[in-house]
Order: structure tokens, then sequence, then C-alpha cells
């Protein structure tokens, strides 16, 4: 007999405290009105500290910190009419929007849902839950389709293949929401991130450039971690506890597993041959000497310089990698028009643009979150309250003589309790970033490091929380095998990945970065202040 949620005066210790855990986040604004809150906040503040002076330097500088009154009448007048420069200059806007574009036309053309349903039909009983798993995370790409269409599609094949499919549910959910961060493929959140991370390293180092691809190699690696560990506990223990739980849905209610025409198939292969043609040339272009998407120094400018600068990474070492970004657009959009027109789904160029409106239309909440985000940021930026916290944050951890590998597993453990209460991890960055990296940045610790170790703890409970927009969703689909699944159901199937997700995925951060594997593209672990000769 599964869990259901017990009556009131009989709940468990594992439900009551989800059950305030669920009640706080209730009482919590939306994140958009947090951003209007901590506008006011820092306003107000820097008005009551502006006449303290305070001693604290920045490295390289003699002049103290000194807080800046943003209530004046000319710092108002200022933030006026700067307000629209502010939002369409915010430096993570227009590299999510152009990535979303070509996720839109491959999402819209059924492209996404072509691979991922082939790939999950012809895969053997005995690697069913490594699959699942895989396809989970590489689901990513195109944003929420894996909530919608892999995890219910995980416990069609679960249930065809003769196992519960409340295991595939589970084993889906954790590899799309548990290894939200982990992915071989990049993705639109890679950008976002990089974007918001950028803004806060900027505190500090106001030309500093975080790649979009800075974690590539490390979240690639977590990708297979996150898929034997989830295969073990799928297998091992998740399966077994639900031996004894009944599938007594109703036969009608159950979804079927869905076919794939010929014509799909046909436009699925030549979409993934397109994307191979399309590897082999940017390859090509690359490599052939003197290209120009390779590295070369502005005229006049000396290459030792320049080259001490993109170490820095105060520029980017390529054209190449500053087209990161529009190479994710175009190898979604050509597949997805491909299959598109191939598979009938497309009957004219006006399908393309439709599933670019769509996928426009679905980052409507993000723009209204950007919007306060870029107003917050650039109020915290003015105020100087983020250089002060950062060098005060900084001294305080020197103090304690804390090795570094404690200070990142504190952004770690910060940041998966604040998930419980915040479900949007480009919510959470943006208030979080101003404060961690510049701070992380004075101890000598890379901005790469700090968003890598964020993005650990962001993932990790997301499938443990009832802030997480989709948890009802998931509640609903284990409902079709299961009558009574309720909140405790989902939740004790959940919590054994959460938890060991966060040891072991925090532990093999820690050795990666001890054994000194690449983070990513121009990702390192280490800070260095720049002279002033290089900046």
């Amino acid at each position: 007999m599964s869990e259901s949620t017990p009556a009131k005066g009989k709940r468990g210790p594992l439900v009551a405290f989800l059950d305030t855990i669920e009640w706080m986040g209730n009482k919590l604004p939306d994140p958009a009105v947090l951003f209007v809150i901590g506008i006011v906040t820092v306003w107000v503040a820097s008005a009551f500290c502006s006449p303290i002076a305070f001693t604290e330097t920045l490295p390289g500088t003699t002049d103290p910190i000194r807080i800046v009154n943003l209530l004046s009448f000319d710092k108002l007048a200022d933030f006026l009419s700067k307000m629209t420069e502010t939002f369409v200059g915010f430096h993570p806007l227009g590299v999510v929007l152009v990535a979303m574009l070509g996720v839109g036309v491959a999402d819209h053309s059924g492209f996404i849902n072509a691979v991922l349903k082939t790939m999950l039909t012809y895969t053997p009983k005995s690697l069913l839950t490594p699959m699942v798993i895989f396809v989970a995370i590489i689901s990513h790409t195109a944003a929420d389709a894996g909530y919608v269409v892999v995890i219910p599609l995980a416990g069609v094949i679960f249930y065809g293949a003769g196992r519960h499919p409340l295991a595939g549910i589970a084993a889906a959910f954790a590899g799309v929401s548990g290894g939200f961060s982990a992915n071989f493929i990049p993705c639109g959140i890679d950008p976002l991130l990089a974007g918001l991370t950028t803004t806060g390293a900027r505190l500090i180092d106001g030309e500093y450039i975080v790649n979009p691809l800075c974690n590539l190699f490390f979240t690639g690696c977590s990708s297979i971690l996150i898929i034997a560990v989830g295969w073990v506990i799928t297998d091992f223990l998740i399966e077994p506890k639900l031996r004894t739980t009944a599938v007594d849905g109703d036969p009608a209610q159950m979804p079927k597993l869905p076919e794939l025409s010929p014509q799909d198939r046909r436009g699925m292969m030549l979409a993934l041959l397109s994307i191979a043609g399309c590897a082999g040339l940017l390859a090509l272009w690359a490599l052939w000497p003197g290209s120009s998407l390779q590295a070369k120094p502005p005229e006049g400018e000396d290459w030792a310089l320049y080259q001490r600068l993109t170490s820095l990474n105060k520029t980017s070492p390529a054209r190449l990698m500053n087209a990161i970004v529009p190479l994710i657009f175009i190898f979604f959009l050509i597949p997805g028009l491909i299959h598109g027109f191939v598979s009938g789904n497309f009957k004219t160029h006006r399908d393309a643009i439709k599933g670019m409106s769509k996928a426009m239309e679905s980052m409507g909440y993000y723009l209204v979150l950007v919007f306060f985000a870029a107003l917050f940021i650039a109020s915290f930026t003015d105020s100087r309250f983020g250089a002060l916290l950062a060098v005060k944050g900084a001294a305080a951890l020197k103090s304690l003589n804390a090795p570094p590998t404690v200070t990142v597993l504190g952004v770690i453990l910060l940041s998966t309790t604040v998930n419980l209460l915040i479900g949007s991890a480009s919510a959470k960055w943006a208030m979080l970033a101003p404060i961690f990296v510049p701070m992380l940045m004075l101890l000598g610790i890379s901005p790469e490091l700090t968003q890598a170790a964020y993005r650990v703890g962001d993932s990790c409970t997301n499938i443990i929380t009832p802030m997480m927009p989709y948890f009802p969703l998931v509640v609903v689909f284990c409902q079709r095998y299961v009558k009574n699944t309720g909140l405790g159901t989902v939740t004790s199937l959940m919590l054994p990945y959460s938890m060991t997700f966060l040891v072991v995925w925090s532990a093999f951060l820690f050795i990666y970065w001890q054994i000194g594997l690449p983070l990513g593209i121009s990702g390192g672990y280490e800070y260095v202040m720049p002279t002033p000769a290089a900046q």
C-alpha cells in the first residue's frame, strides 16, 4: 500500500517538515517582488550607511570604500534616466533569448521529442534505468520538456517493461530536476548563469568575462555521476521499496507509448545528420590556419599583454568563444527546420516562426523577473554594498583560517537551503551572485568555481521541495498508476536521490577540483587580482 498524506493530527515528521517548508515558501512574495523589496532595502540602507566612514579598501586601491546614498535626488534621477538601458543591457537577457529562439524551433517541430522517444523506446530492459536518467538529463536543452515529456514517458516505458511505473517516474524526475545542472550539451541555463556571474565578478574586476561554457566539462562529467548514482538508487532501493505498492490506476487513464511515424523517423535522422554536418563545417572553419575564429590581438596591441589579459578572462581569446550562444541557436534551428519540413509538422516558414514565438511566450515571466533583477543588481552595485560586503566577508573568512573547500561547501549548503524556498535558479543566483562571487574572488577562488558550487547546491533539493513548480505535476503522473499517491509518497521516493546527490556530488566537485581537471572552457579554479599594468 503506498503512502498517502496523513490526516491532520496524525502527520509524520517528514510530512510535517515539508508542510512547514511549503507554508514558509507560500508566505514569500513572488521572486520578482522580492527584487523590488531588495531595491527599496538597498536604497534605504544606502541612505543610513553613506555617512559612515569605512576603512576597508579594494585590493590594488588605497581609497576606502564609501557607500553611495541612492536616495539623493541626483542618484534617483540617474536611476530613472538609465532604467531602460539597465534592463536592455543586462548581460543574461540577450544571450538567453537568442538561444531560446533556436530551441523553440527544434521543440515546436517535434525534433526534440522524437529523439527522446526513440532513445527510450529502443533501450534494452537491463539498461532502461540509466537510459531514462540520461534522456532526462539531456532534456535540459529543451527548457521544461523533461517535465512534461520524459517523466510521464518513463512511467509508460517502465510499466510496459513489467517494472513499477513509479520507479520510472522517480528516476526521470531525479534526472530532470535533481540533476538539473548536469548535462553533456550546452543549454539555456549556461549563458543565463554565466551572465549573472559576470555581473557579480565585475563588482571587483570591471572587465571580467565568464564564458557561458565555463562549467561544461564539469557538468558533463557530473552527468555520468548522476546517471550512475541514480541507477543504483532506483534499482536497489526504490524498486524494492515499491514491491508492495499495488498499481491500481484506471487502465483507461494510463498513458500509452506514443508512436513515431515514418516521416518523423526520416526527419529525425536527417536532422541528426545536419548536426554532424554543421559540427564538421564549424571544426573546419575554426581549425583552418589563420581562421577568423581564432585568437588575434587587436591591431597594434602587444601580443604578450593580450595573452596576459586572456589568461585573466579580461577578454575572450577567440571570436569562437564569443559565438557560443549564436552557435547554440544555429545547432537547434537547422535540425529543427529539417525535421519540421521532412516530418510534415512544418508546412510553411510561418510554422518555424510560430515555434520561435511560442518560445518567447514561455519567456514572459523571465522578462518580468529580469527587469527587476537588473534594477536590483544595478542598485546594489552603484551603492557599493557589494564591494563592501565582499571585502568584509572575505576578511571574516580569512580570520577563520578555513580552507577553500570549507568556503565552497558553505556556498553549496546555503544554495541548497535557499532552494527549498525559492525554486527559480536564475532568481536565486541573481540574489546570491553579487555577494558570493566577489567575496570568493577576494579569497582567490574563481567566479567559475563559485558558479559550479552554486549549481550543485541548486539542483539537489529540487526534487523534495513543494516550491518546485512541477512537483504537483509529478504527483499527478504518479496518481495515474497508484491512486492514493500524495505529497508524502513522492517525497519518500525522491529523498534518497536528493540526499545522496548532495553528498556525492559535493564530494565529486572537491575531488575534481583537487585533481585539477578543467571546469570548462576558460574555467579555472583560482582568481588572481590583476596588476594595475595588466588592467
